[in-house]
Order: structure tokens, then sequence, then C-alpha cells
């Protein structure tokens, strides 16, 4: 090629080659040349109606190459509009490939193969066009023909980033360029220049851009005209690709956003936001395995990118140095960036690119099976999205391809010795091997898309080639020693079947057919591969002959001969072209001929042409020709042996009769060996008298090769076995033993490192998994399908097609037993992990249960029609827990999943896995099961919808579900034994998987298989992975121990130096041992960022945060130790178990302070239901009216602001914001857990709160607007609860502190909420503050004493520096819990023993101290001179604090007593609880308090009075109820307490408490009069206590149980009260007297939790009643009663009992519920624990349920309204789930922050309650 300086700046391509003249150039069809009015100048105009048939091509001839080197491409032209246009550009890469890059409007999608990457180009429109705003709107350019308005463009495409980034390809030169109708072209031109068109060249001087940093502005003769005074950009267009625009996709060419221009150089490293298509692009050719999946519920689009290479065995994948890549990157000429590893380095990574049947796909195929996974030496690491790194499964690659045991695939007639004879290179499918045999060890040639046919050596075997079958017979050109491939090219249409190199590696030759079928032989010139040159066409020609075999003369690349049925031929080539002449066969002309081979020898005194060409054939003979007169100089004939005895065979001899094929002949220059038929390796002299070594093989040998020194023959059959023989000592070495057909299914010994594999070829045979030898081999003509080892014992179990079961002892190499009494072929077989039974199905629906501990293995029960029918699920239809107590499988139908008791086979679970999608159109059904071994409660089942679903083994519930797992249905999925990594195999790639999908990119792929995978599987150790298909291939797992598992926060990157032979033979697959290293994470190491604080005094809070799940790692020692980026790679440290036997020193978990200032959140094991979705705004059928109570839970989560009249508060997850002026609510809902604090800006336009994360994640931080009610920012950075949150008195900064887990102050800026600092203290912070005057100043207060912090910025950094003071030593031993400013010089502190300490604020000294209370002080608020305390003694005291600024600061810290100084006492007022929370106004006269029972105050020290704000349980609320007029509602807590609340304006109007009780359940009297309107209620003594509301005093107590109360209802009419206790009695009570009517014991024993009274006459049910009531008990019984309670009646009227499974859960089962549908009183809706989670149906006069309603979660409560068909389901999920009952519709509301206990529609049905431990919200329904 030549050198490329002339091309700098840039070359003008029209002009350099003169295309008007049309010398160098070509046109076609109308082309013509004009001027442009826009332009001013002269352009060319393509025209016409198909593209191709008008256009411009340069270079003339298609042979010759523009040889432009340039890196950036720009074309100047404009689209005609109304029309299509194609652009079509050939590059060549640095490997000798052309690619062909195309772009057009024709286009839809992007698309790409091989050698052809199509784009589709979005043409623009003009400024204020109406296409320019249609295009907004879309987000993307017109597809299609271009717009009228269609502007002039300047096109500017990056071909090294092209070529790099889809082809993993490094560029080199453009070709040729063909411009296709319909277009304007100004001018074309390449250069190595980054230009903005739209900079001028004085402006480029006054901007600094220059050739010397990669940019500058467009060549004045390349420009477009602009008139003075406007704009580049608003008269034409500039596009880039790739795009600036990060929003842009990348798989099309459009114009993105107009920005500055920038180097190159940063260019590349700048993170770019990628489409779905072409991040699977970027993540296949950056990573080994395609371990960049995309986003869930995602389609993965994956196309086609064949570039390939070879792999070594043991180090496939390499990593390499961030930091030094970076150093590369930046280093490397603007003009030419090329990836290329350094020449001593060994490229070893592993390109897998498999191919469907029909070889090479059309373009724009999509196709899974066409992958690449590569690492490019220096890859091209291109972020996702803009400064977010994503979270990947690690280490990357995860699996490392060690051994393959097979042989063949295509053929079985090539294997080849290396020049030094220490290797032998054979196929195995569509990989080729590399295998050493001293050691066995392999090296992998990965790149094939079919089988490979066809292996070639030159003389010196440095260069090998390899053609592969099918109809795209691609041929590859490989460097051997390196491993990567040099060429790719095709020219047969298919069935190539034969290659040959010449000695020199000059000339290749290929056989195949062309399209007509006929012979086409192929010579191609490859003398400059192995230095980057192409590989051209020599000669071709085509031939009716038929050619089995054609070599190269080793002596002479022109010379070449072929053989095949009637034919010998020789050939030469000559001037370009391919001659041949047959040789005179006389009476041989009907022999079909086999192989051909030349005479080995010196001949430097006599002539080529006397060289003896040597011949066999199928009928016996060897031919000795004579090459140079083209005559047979002799035959001879391979005759079968002579018997004359019985146990004596003659040696064989030429003679005439009957021959034995001869498949191969290699001749060595002393002997001559030959390959038949009857599968003898026989070596004769060269005068054939007599054999003198012979070696039988299993079957006919198919190739035989004589070693370069002759010391060893190789011999292959064609049952797939390869060995050699060495001459010397006559020992035969077998190298490989394989299946000849599809290997079935597999099963691994774990303590004997034993793998057996069932074939279709009808053989079991059993491998040693170290040395892949076969150890025995079991032959069936019944066909084996499926095995099983003994956990234990060396015994495996074998099932048949014929449904026969075979057991084996491999010790004695016996049969056991055998079992008959399957019908159809066995799909699955298993045993136990305990090893006491055996499980075996077949494909008509048995299974069959044995006993393994017995020898013969005995039948202990046989299911039928138990197994879903079919083989598509074998071999590994049968799952058992690694407890060995469940087995599960697909059946009976293949919708159901079905889990039984391993023991008996008695069915526990149904899984219905069709209804699970119900948006699905067609039935879901499921594929495969498997158990997750740590996690026994999931079972795994994949489907055929492409999903694997993560079911509940006990309730049967769908826990989680991955879609689009693979292109193909998934065959195979295992678990590893610690459930961190899920297996899958779906056709011919394997996917590892983060078992809990909590990675952004969840899996890694890998694909070297060439037919579908049958079977995948860990081995038992963990350290490897087994999949079996066309081969059986043995993988290394190389992820990290679960202790380790990608948490370091250093991730060292190295490239390690080519292993030695010794180095590599030592590691093994899963060999039991240890690693020799352990693996490192394929990632670019990050930098540990250690800060420095300055240090004050003792007290410096030096702070660097490391998450506590990582090591602490100094700089000094990581440079001590050489782990810096430029260190040499040093084995990973061996560490021994270590006992801590002292537990003293061992780490303790951070305590909770003790003072009750800090924020603990309530103990919930709940958990958020992450499929639970929020309805559209504006869609919800209910509507949030009312929040009930407040948290007296939080701290600090009340603020006031006076002025602006603005009050909020927290309840639950839910804030709270009241308008005091307005009398306005709003509720902002964004939290998921309880509210800690808020904290409100002194402008009260925003407030912040905080409340814990979700999954046990960080907290959360929400910044709220307060005028709209929509959250602006959110924040997650504490680990642990936000004990404080502070806005400063500017309002510029925004502070955070951690509880006692995370003691971490975190500062903020107000105006972004981006962390500026953080400083991390010793022990827990209780309280912060901001000074109020002073901005840069702010306090702490903890458990070690009081912290002064300090805010410098320097610039845009700003540092905290603080400094603590501890508490007087007079004091004692005090924790200090809340602290208040007293202006800007002092500052209050309070402790856990009523003390108030005051500060010098400049001096961090305290001065003074006083006890203000004899409790803790919680709340501490200074305003002026008055100090308001607040503590647990649920005092409230208001100080006169004036005289502390007459108090000089001693060096001694004096007492108020001793000083004189009068702190005076104002006020004090005792509350209703705790006081937690406080705001006042500035003069301290007015506030509001907030207490732990729930109760916000309003306080008035002008007439020191306390009104009631807002009042709310402090414990767990258990039931609610409406008056039947809805006036009011009744509500009852874990206290004791009853509260009555006004409906209207939610206040609190009369509570009554009883002590020391718990009340479970209240109801309201039937009566409508509010002077008679009662409420009951029940408590956990056994009373029951009657409330009358007018009086607001208990009318009654009864006492009818000696238990809890667990329902109470009055009866419909109001006759008698019925209430159920826990012991499951009934009493039914006169309300009248008290007395105890009836006790109905039928429930005895099961606490009762639900009962429902309804009037409704029972005549029609056929018993006398005017009302029913019925009873729900906890073993999901349901009695329902017809009464008559003033004639004293009350028979049972159904009685109904709901199956449900065993439950196993930790916590108690999900209630029974069960309730009368307010519609329909015949209608019972009950639901419980059972089989499936639904609400059932249930019509007493049909007895039968009628209906059903499936739910995702089991239900705690449910109502149903008595309008609209409406049901409100809660559940232990904490979501409220409203559901129309006649359609299935719903909604999810999860404004919750706990499981929901309660829910209760009004009767009206306009009202809902929902409760969640105290939290009680009230909605308005408006409807679904």
């Amino acid at each position: 090629m030549a050198t490329k300086g002339w091309q700098h700046p840039y070359v003008n391509i029209f002009k350099h080659f003169r295309v008007e003249d049309w010398k160098k150039s070509a046109k076609e069809g109308d082309v013509s040349t004009c001027t442009n009015k826009t332009l001013r100048c002269s352009v060319f105009q393509i025209r016409g109606p198909v593209p191709a048939n008008s256009y411009i091509l340069m270079p003339k001839n298609c042979n010759q190459s523009l040889e432009l080197t340039g890196r950036y491409f720009y074309l100047l032209f404009r689209p005609t509009p109304g029309k299509y246009f194609v652009v079509h550009l050939d590059v060549s890469a640095e490997e000798g490939q052309v690619v062909r890059i195309s772009f057009s409007n024709m286009f839809k999608e992007f698309k790409a193969t091989a050698t052809w990457l199509q784009f589709p180009f979005l043409c623009g429109a003009a400024k204020d066009s109406v296409y320019e705003s249609t295009a907004k709107s879309a987000k993307h350019g017109l597809v299609g023909p271009a717009p009228t308005s269609v502007r002039w463009t300047c096109l500017m495409l990056d071909l090294q980033y092209t070529l790099s980034v889809y082809l993993s390809r490094c560029y080199s030169h453009l070709r040729s360029i063909k411009l296709c109708a319909n277009m304007a072209v100004k001018n074309i031109f390449t250069s190595d220049l980054l230009l903005d068109p739209g900079v001028s060249f004085s402006e480029a001087k006054l901007l600094g851009l220059s050739s010397s940093q990669g940019t500058g502005p467009m060549p004045r003769d390349m420009s477009f005209p602009v008139p003075k005074g406007a704009s580049w950009h608003d008269l034409y267009d500039y596009i880039r690709f790739p795009s600036e625009g990060t929003k842009l996709p990348f798989d099309s060419i459009q114009k993105g956003c107009v920005s500055k221009i920038r180097s190159p150089i940063r260019e590349e490293r700048h993170s770019i936001n990628l489409s779905k298509p072409v991040q699977d692009h970027v993540s296949l050719i950056q990573q080994i395995t395609t371990p960049r999946t995309l986003t869930r519920n995602q389609s993965p689009l994956v196309t086609k990118i064949p570039d390939l290479v070879s792999t070594h065995p043991k180090d496939d994948w390499l990593s390499h140095n961030d930091d030094q890549y970076q150093q590369d990157f930046a280093s490397s000429s603007s003009h030419h960036l090329k990836f290329k590893p350094p020449c001593d380095s060994d490229d070893r990574g592993v390109h897998v690119y498999v191919h469907p049947e029909d070889g090479f796909s059309k373009h724009g195929e999509e196709s899974e099976e066409e992958l690449v996974c590569t690492p490019v030496p220096h890859s091209v690491h291109l972020a996702s999205s803009k400064g977010t790194r994503k979270q990947k499964l690690l280490p990357d690659p995860i699996l490392r391809l060690n051994r393959i045991i097979g042989f063949g695939g295509a053929t079985t007639k090539y294997a080849l010795w290396t020049k030094s004879g220490d290797a032998v290179v054979y196929p195995c499918h569509a990989i080729i091997v590399s295998m050493k045999i001293s050691s066995n060890q392999q090296r992998f040639f990965i790149g094939h898309t079919d089988k490979v046919s066809a292996l070639a050596f030159n003389g010196n075997t440095t260069v090998l080639a390899s053609a592969q079958t099918g109809n795209h017979s691609v041929v590859r050109v490989w460097d051997y020693h390196k491993g990567n491939c040099l060429a790719m090219f095709r020219t047969h249409a298919h069935s190539l079947s034969c290659l040959s190199f010449s000695y020199s590696s000059g000339i290749l030759c290929g056989v195949g057919k062309d399209s007509h079928c006929k012979t086409m032989v192929v010579v191609w010139n490859t003398l400059n591969v192995s230095k980057g040159g192409e590989v051209t066409i020599l000669a071709k020609a085509h031939t009716d002959v038929d050619i089995h075999t054609m070599k190269v003369a080793f002596f002479d690349d022109t010379r070449i001969v072929s053989c095949g049925r009637d034919n010998v031929r020789l050939w030469r080539v000559r001037n370009g072209t391919l001659r041949s002449c047959p040789v005179n066969l006389g009476e041989y002309h009907s022999v079909d001929f086999t192989d051909v081979a030349f005479e080995e020898g010196n001949f430097s005194n006599h002539s080529h042409d006397d060289r003896t060409l040597y011949a066999s054939s199928r009928s016996g003979h060897i031919f000795e020709i004579n090459y140079s007169r083209v005559v047979i100089r002799n035959v001879r004939r391979l005759l079968p042996a002579q018997q004359q005895h019985a146990d004596r065979r003659e040696k064989l001899t030429f003679n005439t009769g009957p021959g034995i094929a001869i498949n191969s002949i290699s001749v060595s220059s002393s002997f001559c060996c030959t390959g038949s038929e009857d599968g003898f390796l026989r070596l004769w002299p060269l005068d054939f008298s007599a054999v003198f070594l012979e070696a039988e093989h299993e079957g006919p040998l198919s190739v035989v090769s004589v070693s370069s020194d002759s010391l060893q023959v190789l011999a292959g059959t064609s049952t797939g076995n390869l060995g050699y023989l060495d001459v010397s000592s006559r020992g035969y070495n077998t190298l490989m033993r394989s299946h000849t057909d599809t290997v079935l299914g597999f099963s691994v010994d774990g303590i004997r490192r034993h793998l057996t594999t069932a074939s279709s070829d009808g053989t079991v045979r059993i491998w040693n998994v170290d040395s892949l030898h076969q150890l025995y081999d079991f032959v069936s003509e019944e066909g084996p399908c499926s095995v099983a080892f003994h956990p234990s014992e060396q015994v495996f179990s074998c099932g048949f097609s014929s449904g026969i079961i075979r057991v084996f002892d491999i010790s004695s190499a016996k049969l056991l037993t055998e079992h008959r009494q399957h019908r159809g072929e066995v799909i699955g077989l298993a045993f136990s992990p305990d090893g006491e039974f055996m499980y075996s199905a077949d494909s008509q629906g048995s299974l069959a249960l044995y006993n393994a501990s017995d020898e013969d293995h005995n039948v202990i029960r046989v299911v039928c029609n138990a197994v879903a029918r079919g083989t598509e699920r074998a071999p590994d239809a049968l799952a058992v827990s690694s407890d060995s107590r469940c087995l599960a499988f697909v059946g009976p139908s293949e919708y159901i999943v079905t889990i039984a008791d391993s023991r008996s086979l008695d069915e526990l679970l149904h899984v219905d896995v069709s209804i699970l999608d119900v948006e699905s159109s067609r039935l879901d059904s499921a594929q495969k099961v498997c158990f997750s071994p740590a996690t026994t409660e999931h079972l795994l089942v994949a489907t055929s919808a492409n999903k694997i679903l993560w079911v509940s083994t006990k309730t049967g519930r769908l826990l989680r579900e991955v879609s689009k797992v693979h292109k193909h249905q998934c065959s195979s999925l295992a678990v590893s034994e610690d459930s961190r990594f899920l297996l899958t195999a779906g056709h011919n790639a394997v996917k590892v998987w983060d078992y809990n999908m909590q990675l952004h990119i969840n899996s890694q792929m890998f694909i070297g298989h060439s037919q579908p995978i049958r079977q995948v599987s860990f081995t038992p150790d963990q350290l490897g992975v087994v999949s079996v298909g066309d081969a059986i291939f043995l993988w290394d797992f190389l992820a990290h121990p679960a202790d380790s598992d990608s948490c370091s926060p250093l991730r060292l990157g190295c490239i390690s130096a080519p292993k030695s032979d010794a180095e590599v033979s030592g590691v093994q697959l899963s060999n039991g041992m240890p690693r020799q290293t352990a693996p490192l994470p394929f990632s670019p190491p990050q930098p540990l960022d250690v800060s420095t604080l300055d240090q004050v005094d003792q007290g410096v809070l030096g702070s660097l945060s490391i998450n506590d799940e990582t090591p602490t790692i100094s700089t000094t020692q990581v440079a001590a130790n050489g782990l810096g980026p430029s260190s040499e790679p040093r084995p990973a440290a061996s560490f021994l178990k270590v006992t801590e036997l002292d537990t003293e020193l061992k780490a303790r978990k951070p305590v909770r302070p003790d003072c009750y200032r800090h924020f603990i959140p309530h103990f919930k094991t709940s958990t958020i239901d992450p499929a639970a979705t929020a309805p559209l705004p504006g869609e919800e059928g209910i509507k949030l009216k009312a929040v009930i109570g407040y948290n007296g839970n939080g701290r600090g989560n009340m603020v006031w602001s006076p002025d602006q009249g603005l009050f909020a508060y927290s309840c639950g997850c839910v804030v709270v914001v009241e308008y005091l002026h307005t009398g306005g609510q709003r509720y902002l809902q964004g939290h998921s857990e309880e509210i800690s604090c808020l904290a409100v800006t002194n402008d009260a336009q925003t407030v912040a709160s905080a409340a814990g994360g979700t999954n046990s994640g960080g907290s959360l931080i929400c910044i709220w607007d307060v005028q709209n009610g929509t959250c602006r920012k959110t924040i997650s950075y504490h680990s642990g609860a936000v004990q404080s949150l502070a806005f400063s008195r500017d309002d510029l900064f925004f502070l955070s502190v951690g509880d006692f887990s995370d003691p971490e102050v975190a500062l903020w800026s107000s105006k972004t909420f981006q962390l500026l600092c953080s400083v991390s203290v010793s022990g827990p912070i209780n309280d912060a503050a901001f000074s109020p005057s002073a901005a840069s100043q702010l306090a702490c207060v903890g458990s070690q004493g009081a912290y002064f912090c300090f805010i410098h910025t320097h610039g845009s950094d700003v540092d905290l520096k603080v400094q603590r003071a501890k508490a007087p030593a007079e004091v004692g031993d005090v924790e200090q819990t809340a602290l208040c400013y007293h202006m800007d010089s002092f500052l209050f502190t309070a402790t856990n023993r009523g003390h108030v300490f005051v500060w010098d604020v400049n001096t961090q000294r305290c001065f003074m101290t006083w006890e203000a209370d004899e409790g803790e002080i919680g709340v501490l608020l200074c305003r002026g001179n008055r100090l308001l305390t607040g503590s647990n003694t649920r005092w409230l005291r208001l100080w006169e604090v004036e005289a502390v600024w007459g108090v000089k600061p001693q060096e001694k810290v004096c007492n108020v007593e001793d000083s004189g100084t009068m702190v005076v006492l104002e006020q004090e007022m005792m509350l209703d609880g705790t006081i937690v929370s406080a705001a006042f106004d500035h003069t301290m006269d007015m506030g509001i308090v907030g207490t732990t029972v729930g109760t916000l105050w309003y306080i008035n020290w002008s007439d020191n009075s306390s009104t009631r704000l807002v009042s709310g349980h402090n414990t767990k609320v258990n039931d609610v109820a409406f008056s039947s007029d809805e006036s009011h509602y009744a509500t009852c807590s874990e206290d004791g307490s009853v509260r009555v609340w006004s409906a209207p304006s939610n206040e609190l109007v009369v509570q009554f408490q009883v002590l020391n009780q718990a009340c479970g359940c209240v109801c309201w009297s039937p009566s409508s009069r509010k002077d008679s309107a009662c409420v009951a209620a029940g408590y956990s003594d056994g009373t029951l206590r009657i409330f009358r509301l007018a009086s607001s005093e208990m009318e009654m107590k009864l006492h009818p149980h000696h238990v809890a109360v667990t329902a109470v209802q009055y009866s419909a009419n109001g006759h008698v009260i019925l209430s159920a206790g826990k012991n499951g009695l009934v009493a039914v009570s006169s309300p009248v007297n008290g007395a105890t009517v009836r006790v109905i014991r039928d429930h005895k024993g099961v606490p009762i939790t639900t009962i429902q009274s309804a009037n409704e006459q029972c005549q029609k049910f056929g018993l006398e009643g005017n009302e029913m009531w019925l009873a729900a008990s906890a073993d999901r019984r349901v009695s329902v009663w017809a009464a008559d309670w003033l004639k004293d009646k009350c028979d049972l009227l159904d009685w109904l009992t709901f199956p449900a499974p065993a439950y196993f859960g930790d916590d108690s089962p999900p209630p029974s519920l069960a309730a009368f549908c307010p519609t329909d009183p015949g209608l019972i809706v009950y639901s419980g624990y059972g089989v499936e989670k639904e609400l059932s149906f249930y019509s007493l006069a049909k007895k039968q349920i009628i209906k059903k309603i499936a739910l995702p979660n089991w239900a705690t409560c449910f109502s149903l309204s008595c309008r609209s068909q409406l049901i409100a389901v809660g559940s232990k999920e904490r979501v409220l789930k409203l559901i129309k009952s006649t359609s299935g519709r719903f909604q999810d509301f999860t404004q919750h922050s706990d499981s929901l206990q309660t829910c209760r529609f009004s009767p009206s049905g306009t009202l809902l309650f929902s409760i969640a431990y105290n939290e009680i919200l009230l909605w308005e329904v408006e409807g679904l």
C-alpha cells in the first residue's frame, strides 16, 4: 500500500481522480453535470428510477483500490426530494477482509453480515419547515424518500470507528466508492482531521483549532457558501456518524445536535448512549462472552458479525490494564488509530460465530446464533449511559473453554501433524482443535459457522487453512502459532470438500461445487497472507470429473494432482489458467480413487518430474504413477488374509482377488502407510513386499499421516477415534475417542470424576474428566437416551428409547438390574441427592419411583399420566431438590408443573404456567424445571415463551420472571450449588446468569456448538461446566468464591504473558485441586480515591468512607505490593482458614445509642411487591382523601413555616402538607418506607423527606416542590436510616445525617442536590443544625460529644472541617441528644440526663450547664432569648436565657447555681407523650409539637393552652368500622383504645381507653339514630364493651369469652351481638342485658378470623330465618347460618372447606377471609391459603364455586363494595389492589409502608379505609 503522507491533511477525491474525464472512474445511467444556484458551483446530478442503475464508481476497475487511508470520509451532497439514494463504500481491514458499508434512505433498519453493514439514512429537513417539526415530534429524522425541503448536507463517517465497533476490525484503507441515484454531489474527500463545516478559518484561529490537534475548519474548496450574517447550520445540515447526540440511535445515520468541535482523542472516550441493536454489537465485540444482555422485557436484537479468531487453551481471555489502555489510546496518532496487540503479545481472544444450517444468512436476518464474542486487544470501552458504569456479571468471562471431547463432524479424513511432531490438528464439528500429544492439552481455532470439512497446513505448519461445509463454504486462513485468523473468503457456492496448501504457502487450492453443482477447482494466491496481504484468485476451473482428493506438489507450487472416481489428473497453474491432463489408466479406468501422495526424499540430483505418485483406491489397488510421463508404473492390490489355520493369519500380500478398500495413503522417505476399510493401519516398505507393522482399529480408517520425522503415524477412523503409532517403540496411543452422533445427555460422578454420556449412535460411554480418556463403552441397539450417576456409589442408570431402564455397576462392569415398566422413551432419569431413591419418566406420561438403596433398585410406585407426554423434555425432565424431599416435573399436561413428595410421589403442588401471562396471545407451556440447591423454596421453570419463572415450591407463587432468555427455547437449565449463578442453554448458546438478576447486565453468552445443545450443567465441584450436543464441551467456571464476589474496591486488570507448556498443562478442568491463581475480573482497574482532611487537634475526623463489605487498602500498601497499573502481574495470595477463639476480637455490629432521640424504624417483616404498578395519573379508581394520624415514631418529622403558613408532617410513607391560611391539604407520595425526618427551606418552597430504601437498600431522600407537589430530586446515599435533615439559613446547603449504623454527615448543594463532601464519625449522631447567621458553620451532637463543622469553599470544591469537643467531665458520662444555636456565638446542647450545655462557638468550649429536666431531652429550640426543651418525661418547658450573654467563658465549666446566673423557667406544660418534634414562630409565642403517641399539638404560651391538631394511633390498628349513616367511624388498636372520628372532618370525637388490654375488633350497632348509636369492641381479656356515642360513656361490659376476642359483629337487625374467641367459640350475646344467649362450638380449637351478618330471607335456601351470618376460621372452614333471633332460631345453612397444601413458611399462613356479596348475599366470597392465590365466589344456591379471581399475592384483608362491583384486597406485600369483579380489571396502590391488615368500604361504597400498622388512609372511591 502506498504511503499516506501525501493524503494529509485531506484528499479531494473528485479532483485527484479527475472524475470529469471518466478515465479512472466510471459512470452508468443518467449522470450529468449542472450548476447549482445554492452552492454557486457545478455539481454532479445522478438520476434514475432504480438507484442501482445510475451511479458514479471509483475506481473504474474493480480490481484496483483507491488506497485512501483517511479515517474520516466526507460526502457533500443533497438527496433528491421524493427519491431514494444509495451509497456503497468498500473498506479494507488490516486483516485483509473487504467490508462494504452502505447507507441509504431505502433501508428501514440496520443490518449486518460478515462483509456488509447497512445503515438507514434518515433525511433531515429545512429549518422551521413542516418536515422539521414532524421529525422533532418523532424524535428522529424522516424515514423513506427525502422531503421536499431537504438541504445540502455534509456527511462525515468515521470509518475506523465503524469497523472497530461493528465488526471488531482494524481499518486499513478505503478501496472504492459507489454513489448511486438519486442525489446531487458537490465533492467527496477523506481526511484524518475532524473538520467542522460551520467554523471559518478566522474562527478556527480564534478557537485555537489546528491540524496538530486533529481538528480544523472545512477546506475552502469543500465548504458551502454562507452569506454574511447568516449561520452555516441554518442553511445546511452536518451529519456525523457516530453522532455526538447521546440520545440518537447508533443504528442509523441522521442529523444530531450541533456542538463545538472536539479533538478526536476525546471523541473516542466520551460516553455514548447506545441504541438497543448496537448495544448488542458493542457488548459482543468488547467481551469474550456475550455478556451484555438487555434490560428485561426487551427483545434482544443481535446482528451477524463474523469476525473470528482462534483461542488458546488457558489464556483464552486476557484482562487489559485500563490505565495502559488509555495511555495507548491517547498517544495513538490522530491520523490512524490502530487496535493491534504488541507483536510479542498473545492475542488469545475468542471469537465465537455460529451460523444456522443454511450458512450465511441474508442481510437483515436476526439470529442469536450469529454472535461475535471477542476481546479487542485494546478494546473501546463504551458506557451505555453518560457518566455511569453499568454493573455486570463478573468475572468477565465467567466461562473458559478448556476441553472438547470429539473428533470429526462433517469429515474424519483430515488430521494433521505439526512440523515438530508434538501436536496434531483436527476438526471437531465447527471448531478446529490443536492437541499436544504429550499432555493432551488443547487449544482452539473458533470461527467457522458450520462444520469444518477440510484442513490444510503449509510445509512449515505455520499457516493453517480450513473450510466449512454447507451452502456457504467459507475458507479461513490462520496463523497457527498465534491463533488468529489472517483471512476469510468464499468462492465456491457450497460443499467445499478439499483443501491443499503448497509447501511455501504461496498457493492454496480448493475443490467444491458451483451453483450448478459442477465440480469447481479454485487456486488462490496466499503468498502475502501472513503479512496482512490480500488473498486473490490465481485461477479456477469447472470440470465434470469427480475429485475426491487434491494436493499441491510440495516441490512445485504450480503443480497439483487430484484423484476421484475413474480418474487421476495432473494440474498446472500457468498464466492465470488452470489446466489438467488425465493419467492413462487403461484397464483401471473404472477404479474409484480415494487418495494420492507424492514420493518423499531428496531429489537434488534428479528432476522433479522423476517423482513417483502414489494413488489408493476403494478396490484395494495402489498405483505407482510416473509423474513425468503421466503413465502407470506399477499396480498392487491389497487382499484379505488367507486363513490357513483357525488361529493363524498370514500377512497380507498383493495378489488377485477381492481387495480391501484403502481410504488413505501417506508416504515418507522410508516407508508407506495405508489406512483401509477393515480398520488396519499398515506400514509397508516402498517396494510393498510385505507389511512390517500394523495396528487394528475399531472402525474403518479415514485418514493416515506420517510425521515429518517418520517416527509417528497418525490415524483417524470414521467412528471418531484418533490416535498415533510410535514406529520405533511400536506402541499405540489413543488421543481422542468420540461419539459419532448427537450426544443426548450426560451425568457427572463428582467423587471419581467420571462423566457418562448417552448418544444417538447407540452407545453409552464413560469418560475420565481429567484425561478425557474413554473408560467404558456400552453398546445397545435400543438407543440410550438418558443417563444418571448415583451420587455416591459407582453405579449409573441408563434409560432407553424402548422404555427399558438398566442399572450398571461400573466397578464390576456388570448389569445390576433391568426394569421394563415404561412403554415409551425414557425422558427423565434421576437419583435423589441422598442416594435413597431413583426416578424415571417416559414419553407416555408414566413416572416411576425406585429404591436405590437396594441393589436391585426395586420399583416402589408407578404413576401413569403424571408427566407431560412427548420427548421434547428429554433427557432431564425430572428435577430433585437438594434436600431430597421434592420431585418436580412438567405434567400431567405441558401447562402444569407438579411438585411431588420424593418418597411417595404424592402430589404437593400444581402450578399452571399458562395463566401467568394474561396478555399473551397463546398458552405458555413448561419445558424444563430445576430446583435451586441453596434455596429449595425456588423452582425454576423454563417455558415455551422463552421465559424462566421462579416459582415458590411452598405456595406456587410466581416470585420472579425473566423474559427472552434465548432466541430459541431453553433446552436445559441448572443452578450453581450456592444459588449465585444460573446456567441455561438455548439452541447452540450457553448463558450464565446472575441468579438474583440484580445487575444491569445479568448474563454472559458462550457459543461454540454447531448443533442444538441437549443438556448443560455445573460439575459437582462447581469449578466447571459441561455442555453436550454435537460434542462434549468442558468449560472452566471462573466465578469468584461467594465471600469475594466482585466486591473489592480495586479491580486489577493485567495482561498475562503467554504461559509455558508446563504451566498450561498444570491446570486442568475442575480437577478438584485448588486453583493455582484466583481468577481476576475482566474489568479495568478502578482508582482508589483517598482524600485527606486537615487535622484539627486530636478530635479530627479524617474520614475515608469505605463500604463495609469491601476491605480497606491503603495506597502505600498497594504501591508496596506492586499492584499499581504498571506493575507486573503477580499470583493471587493464598489464604488459610482462620478460626477466631476470642470473641472479643470479632467485629461488633453498630449499637443503637441509649437515647430515644435516635430514630429506629418499626420492625417489619413485609416486603414490597416489585410487580405492583401504580395507575396512570388521572385514571385512579380511588384517590387519597385523608391521612389519619401522625407518625410519632419519627424524629423531627414535622415542620412549620409560620410566615408562609406551611405545615407538613409525615404518617407512614406519606408526607402531609397543609396550608393553614387556606386549609388546603396535599399528599406527597414517593417513599415506600417509614419516613424518619423532614426539613423545609426558609422560603418554604422546598421540603425534604427521608425514609428507608427498598429491599434493604440505602435510605431515600426526596426533595419536594411544595407548590406543585412534585418530587424534584431523589438522593440515595446513606446505607442506614437518616437521622436528621437541615437546610442552611441562606438555603445554599443541605445537610443529611446517617443513623448509628452509618454515622456520616453529608453536605449537599441545595440547587443541584449534588454531594459536595461527606465526613464519617466514630459514634452515632443524634442531631445537627446550621448556624442561623453564619452560613459556613454547622454543628452536630452525638454519643462522642459535640462536633463543630466549618465549610470551606475553594472554587467548585467544598471541604468540611470538623472538630470534636467532649462533654464537660463534671456532668459524668452523658450522651448529647439535641442542639440549637443562640444567635451566632452560642450553641445549646442537651443530654440524655436532662442537662443543657452552653458552648462558645468560637472557642468550642462549654462554659455553662444546668439541669433542665429529669429525663432525656430530645427537642431543643431557641428563638431570641427563649429556649424550649422537650423530653421523654412529657414536659415541654420554656426558658428565659438572656442571662447567658453576661457570662464570661472560663477555663472551668460553671453551673448555673454556682455562677449566680439566672436562667429562668418561664412556663411548662405536660403533653400526652414524649416530645419528638417542635416548630415555633420567631417569638416563641406559639408553635406545634409532636409526641410519640401520634399527636400534634398547637401550643400557645400566651394563654398556656394546648390544642390537639392531629391525632392518631401509635400502635397497631386492628380494626375500623363505619357507622350505618357514615357520619362517624371507629378504630381500635393494640394499646386498648377505641377512637371515634367525625367522618366529614376526620377529627377525633371521643376516645375510650382500656388499660393493659388490646382491642382486636370493633363494630357499630345497626341503628341509624345518633342518640342510640353504639360501638362494640372486643378485647384481649375476652370481654366485650359497648360504648354509647351520645353520652361518650361505656354502656355495658360483657365477658362471654375467656380468651381474646378476634371478631365481633351485631346481627343484621341488631338483636344480638355475635363475638368469636381465639379458641373458635362463637358467643351470641344480648345487647340489652349482656347475657350470653348461645355458644356455637363448631369451629372449636381454631381461631375465628371473620364474622359477618346480612339481611336475607333464608326460605329460598330451605331454612327458616330472616338473616344470615357466617364465620370463617383459620383452618379454611366457613360456616353459614340462617337465623331468626326473635324466634331463637339459628341453623347451619352450609359448611365450606377449602383444601390447601401443607404450609412450611416461617410466619403464620394467610388468614381465612369470607364475606357476603353486598349485592347478592347468596354469594360468598372467600380468600385464604390454598393451592392458588385467588378469590373464590361460592353460590349458596348452587352449592359450588362459580367464579375465581386470581391474585398475585396472598390476601391479608379484603372488602366488597355495594356499588360498581369493586373489591379491595390488601396483601403482605404492601399493595392495596382495587379489582373490578366482573372484568378482572385492577389497579395497584402502594402508599403504605407495611403490610395491610385491614381494608373496609363504607356502607355506601363511596369511601374506603386501608390500614397498615398504625397508618390509616381514607380513600375516595371513583370506580374502575
